[in-house]
């Protein structure tokens, strides 16, 4: 691998660029291909035949190749069963990413590094001696090379195994279920940060809101960027150490520390008077927008829409998960849909996908009266409930509703 990578707690990643389903180093045990035909989900695909599928079938002349040319995609693998992953050799085409993450969960929804790498220049990344434990292991691909997006050729995972038995997946149509590829599609995927950004920031122009920052009084502290991210809440201390470990001088790094002692409470403590300022003056910074919009997927959309897709939601459903993520983080939203599944199932367990998420929403709405800055219900009633009384699953255009007295719409 030439690229810079470190595997997490266990040093620098040797090198290797041999295709082997079992390796033997003289230092460990013999690695078996834990991957192979395994099913995958993915951000996007460009089409039915650069699916991820493509990337997990043992043929590098197929590929999967991302539909957008978005900065931050994903493809998860699900190997079955819990297990401990020692390498992952990745061979990309032309489209690389140059900076990526290798993740794995045990549920798919809560994330791990397993690797960071910085400076990719494509071809082979095998990456050895890593040392972690998940059901599903997630490639990360934070900054592209192509303009057009991402395209990687094959994705090997190897540990000690015994490997899961799979059926073969190359004939897969598509690479997430029919019934949940709403958000994958770019357009939906914006029109989900517009109606976020039209409860969050008052505007359909989330864009415009790098540089938003105040205290809302909700007792979360500042209430900052794209999605609101909060002092008090830990997304807007990983925003601005993420910043900093890409931009080391940026003009928000002497506050962590302070951001760091706040967090969990509506202190401004060490903010003030200059954070306001500095926050506002960083947002111009074109680094400092990406960190936000990859932080905001990282933390919210990707695991939000994820752990929807897996219940059998399409776009709607998909979106309410998403915009419950944002405001009350992913351990919220796992408990909202713990409530609603005290009532209804899920349509991956059979339910109907409206009753499934009349619950989900009423379990929502009860969340929220639970705190005064949230006592106004719109962005849930006369949004949300209001699409799916329309019986619009897949938040087609289009779109009118209201949020804090404001009316919103979207054509097309």
């Amino acid at each position: 691998m030439r690229a810079k990578a470190v595997a997490l707690g266990v040093g620098v990643a040797a090198l290797c660029t041999v295709p082997l389903v079992i390796t033997v180093t003289a230092d460990a045990a013999p690695d078996v291909l834990l991957s192979r035909n395994h099913p995958v989900l993915a951000s996007s695909a460009k089409d039915a035949a650069r699916t991820g599928t493509m990337a997990v079938d043992g043929d590098t002349t197929t590929r999967w190749t991302t539909s957008t040319p978005a900065g931050t995609q994903w493809l998860r693998l699900d190997l079955g069963r819990l297990q401990a992953v020692t390498r992952v050799r990745l061979v990309w085409d032309q489209a690389y990413a140059r900076a990526y993450r290798l993740q794995l969960s045990a549920d798919g929804t809560r994330w791990t590094d397993l690797s960071r790498v910085t400076g990719g220049d494509g071809g082979v990344d095998d990456q050895r001696r890593l040392k972690g434990t998940g059901r599903y292991l997630r490639l990360l691909a934070l900054q592209r090379a192509w303009a057009s997006g991402y395209s990687l050729r094959e994705m090997q995972v190897y540990g000690p195994g015994p490997a899961v038995a799979a059926t073969p997946v190359r004939s897969a149509p598509v690479t997430v279920p029919a019934a949940a590829a709403g958000l994958t599609d770019s357009r939906k995927k914006e029109l989900a940060f517009q109606l976020v950004s039209s409860a969050e920031n008052s505007t359909l122009n989330w864009r415009s809101q790098f540089g938003y920052i105040e205290d809302i009084g909700d007792g979360r502290g500042y209430t900052a960027g794209i999605i609101g991210f909060c002092s008090g809440t830990s997304d807007m201390l990983a925003v601005v150490t993420e910043y900093t470990q890409r931009s080391p001088g940026n003009r928000l790094a002497k506050y962590l520390p302070a951001l760091r002692a706040v967090d969990g409470s509506d202190s401004h403590a060490g903010l003030d008077p200059g954070f306001t300022a500095a926050w506002k003056a960083a947002a111009a910074d074109l680094l400092f927008q990406k960190v936000q919009e990859d932080e905001r997927d990282q933390l919210y959309f990707d695991p939000a829409v994820t752990l929807a897709t897996s219940d059998g939601l399409r776009a709607l459903g998909q979106f309410a998960y998403y915009d419950a993520a944002v405001m009350h983080g992913m351990s919220g939203l796992r408990g909202i849909r713990a409530a609603a599944m005290r009532v209804a199932k899920t349509p991956k367990q059979g339910g109907d996908e409206n009753e499934w998420l009349n619950a989900f929403l009423n379990a929502r709405v009860a969340e929220m009266r639970t705190e005064e800055a949230h006592s106004d219900v719109t962005r849930v009633e006369t949004a949300q409930r209001a699409f799916l009384k329309a019986g619009n699953f897949d938040l087609n255009a289009p779109l009118t509703w209201s949020v804090y007295g404001d009316k919103y719409s979207v054509a097309s």
